[in-house]
């Protein structure tokens, strides 16, 4: 059985990488000196400070088991640096019925931010979009109703 791969940009696997990495070596050494410290205390059963430890114990090693799956089975592709075609990792320019514009960078799943206009790929406005060309009118369903768009330019760099 093959591991699925999970599509993402470079950015976003640094970005997850920076995460477990500051895991591994702070938070955990940390935590692991909060629970000997309050195990010193004594008395574990009534031991407020050991028991919030543990927890946090528990949150951070659950973390750092979700990012080793997700940098394990990421696959960085590349962004598009020319050509008309939307793909995976590609940047968009949209211009709505009412003449709004607005600019999309179709991501991973779990780099998705879309108030920074980073949409995921499974989106459903991304969907649409995918195989499409500069010039093309799109109608995607979004939850908000059915809006339509054309599509003014992409694979142009994107400011971070």
């Amino acid at each position: 059985m093959s591991v699925q791969r999970t599509p993402m940009t470079r950015a976003g696997y640094e970005r997850l990488k920076e995460e477990l990495d500051r895991l591994k070596r702070v938070e955990r050494p940390s935590i692991t000196r909060a629970i000997a410290e309050a195990r010193a205390h004594g008395d574990l059963s009534e031991n407020a400070e050991y028991h919030a430890a543990r927890e946090k114990q528990s949150f951070v090693e659950g973390r750092i088991a979700d990012l080793e799956g997700k940098v394990g089975a990421a696959e960085v592709i590349e962004p598009p640096t020319g050509g008309d075609r939307i793909t995976f990792a590609s940047t968009v320019r949209l211009e709505d019925e009412s003449g709004k514009e607005v600019r999309y960078w179709i991501v991973g799943s779990d780099e998705a931010d879309p108030p920074r206009g980073r949409i995921s790929v499974l989106a459903p406005l991304a969907r649409t979009l995918i195989g499409k060309r500069v010039g093309e009118s799109v109608t995607a369903q979004l939850p908000g109703g059915k809006k339509s768009f054309e599509i003014l330019e992409v694979n142009f760099p994107w400011p971070d």
